[in-house]
C-alpha cells in the first residue's frame, strides 16, 4: 500500500515527536514505574487523542490508517506510553462515537479527543478474560442513578484515567443480553465509588499503569448509559475491530524499534576482522526479520483501510493483530540475539522492548482468541 502525501505528513510529524520526546526517556520511565503526564501532553496537542474522531467533537477527523501511523510511531518512541491513547481512542472514542448521544459526545467524548481526559474500557475480570460472556459487575437502577459493584481486572489507565466505559451486568437472567455500557468517572474526577485496589507489577509497559479496580456502590447518572440496557455486549465487541488494528500497529512499531537498534548495533560491532553485519548468519537474520515486519506492516494497513472503507474488517483484524504481535516479540528476540550479552542488559533499550511487546499477543484479545476468529471466516 502507497501512503498519501498527508499520511506521510501526519506519520513524520508523530515520528519526529516520539523520537524526540519519547524514546530518549522511555528507559527511566520503565526503571521509574513513571507515566509521562508531559509527553501526553505533547501528543494530545498534536491530535493523538482523538485520532478518528470529527473535528466538530474535538478530535484530528483522520482514519483509521492515520491511526495505525500514529500508533506504530508512539509506540516506536515507547510501547508503554501508546497503550494508553489506543484505549482512548478505540474502544473509548469509538464506542462514544457509535452509540454516545449527543449530550455523552459533548460531555465525555469532546473532551477526550482533546486530550483533555484520559479514556479507559472495564471489560475484563479477575476470573473473566477471552469469556466476556461471564461478567459478574452489576448495575442495579436506583431512581435517576445506576449503581455498580463489582471487580475490573488488567484495567489500562485505571489509575490514570479520567473515565472508563465499563460493562455491568443489568439482568443476569438475560445471559449476554442482560449486559449493558456505562460511561463511569473515575476517583479522578472524584468518583468515590471507583476505587483503585491494586496496581499492577508488570513484566513491561512500566509507563502505563494497569489497575484492578472495585467498583463499590459507584453511581453514575441514568444519562451515562451507553445504547440501551441490554445492548453491553455488543457495544463492547463492536469496537474490538479497530482494537486489534491499534494493537498490531503497536506491536509494528516496538518491533521496528527493536531492529533498528540491531541493525545499528550489527554494523558498529566488529567480530573476525569486520563487522558482524558482513556474516550471513547476522543479515540473513536480520534480513527476515525486516520482510516479516513489513507483511505485518501491510497487511494492518489492509485491514486499516477495510475499516476506512466501511467494509468488514473482523478477520482482517484478527489476522493483522496475529501475525503482527507474534512477529514483533520474533523480531525482538532475534535483534536482543544480534546484540548478544548487551541485549539483555538494561544499559541497551532490547531487553526493554522486549519486555514491553510481551503483552500484545494478549490484550485485545489473545493470539488463540484470534484463531478462532480466523477460522470461523474460513
Amino acid at each position: 500500500m502507497i501512503l498519501s502525501p498527508d499520511h506521510h505528513a501526519i506519520r513524520d510529524a508523530v515520528r519526529a515527536f516520539a523520537q524526540e520526546q519519547l524514546w530518549p526517556h522511555a528507559a527511566e520511565w520503565d526503571k521509574k514505574h513513571q507515566f509521562p503526564a508531559e509527553a501526553h501532553k505533547g501528543l494530545a496537542a498534536l491530535g493523538a487523542y482523538g485520532i478518528c474522531v470529527p473535528e466538530e467533537h474535538g478530535g484530528a477527523g483522520l482514519d483509521y490508517l492515520s491511526l495505525a501511523l500514529v500508533l506504530e510511531e508512539i509506540a516506536a518512541g515507547d510501547g508503554g506510553t501508546s497503550t494508553p491513547i489506543s484505549v482512548t481512542n478505540c474502544p473509548y472514542n469509538a464506542i462514544l462515537m457509535r452509540y454516545g448521544t449527543k449530550a455523552q459526545k459533548a460531555t465525555w467524548l469532546a473532551p477526550a479527543a482533546r486530550g483533555e481526559m484520559l479514556g479507559a474500557f472495564a471489560l475484563t475480570e479477575p476470573h473473566v478474560g477471552s469469556d466476556a460472556s461471564a461478567l459478574r459487575t452489576t448495575a442495579v437502577r436506583q431512581g435517576g442513578e445506576y449503581v455498580l459493584n463489582g471487580v475490573k481486572q488488567f484495567i489500562t489507565s485505571g489509575q490514570n484515567g479520567h473515565v472508563a466505559i465499563v460493562i455491568a451486568v443489568t439482568d443476569k437472567a438475560a445471559g449476554k443480553r442482560g449486559m449493558s455500557a456505562f460511561i463511569v468517572p473515575t476517583h479522578r474526577l472524584g468518583n468515590a465509588g471507583w476505587k483503585v485496589a491494586r496496581l499492577e507489577d508488570k513484566l513491561g509497559q512500566h509507563s502505563s499503569d494497569t489497575a484492578q479496580i472495585n467498583l463499590d456502590d459507584c453511581r453514575v447518572p441514568a444519562a451515562n448509559l451507553i445504547g440501551e440496557e441490554g445492548e453491553g455486549y455488543r457495544i463492547a465487541l463492536s469496537a474490538l475491530e479497530g482494537g486489534r488494528i491499534g494493537i498490531a500497529a503497536q506491536s509494528v512499531g516496538m518491533a521496528r524499534s527493536a531492529l533498528d537498534v540491531a541493525i545499528a548495533y550489527a554494523k558498529e560491532r566488529e567480530a573476525f576482522g569486520t563487522a558482524i553485519f558482513n556474516h550471513q548468519a547476522v543479515s540473513h537474520r536480520l534480513a527476515d526479520c525486516a520482510a516479516r515486519l513489513e507483511a505485518a506492516r501491510q497487511l494492518t494497513w489492509h485491514a486499516a483501510s477495510l475499516r476506512d472503507a466501511g467494509l468488514p474488517c473482523l478477520k482482517e483484524a484478527a489476522m493483522a493483530k496475529l501475525l503482527a504481535s507474534e512477529t514483533a516479540e520474533a523480531v525482538c528476540s532475534a535483534a536482543l540475539q544480534t546484540l548478544g550479552g548487551y541485549g539483555v542488559v538494561s544499559d541497551f533499550p532490547l531487553e526493554r522492548i522486549y519486555r514491553d511487546v510481551r503483552v500484545c499477543q494478549i490484550y485485545e484479545g489473545t493470539s488463540d482468541v484470534q484463531r478462532i476468529i480466523i477460522a470461523r471466516a474460513l
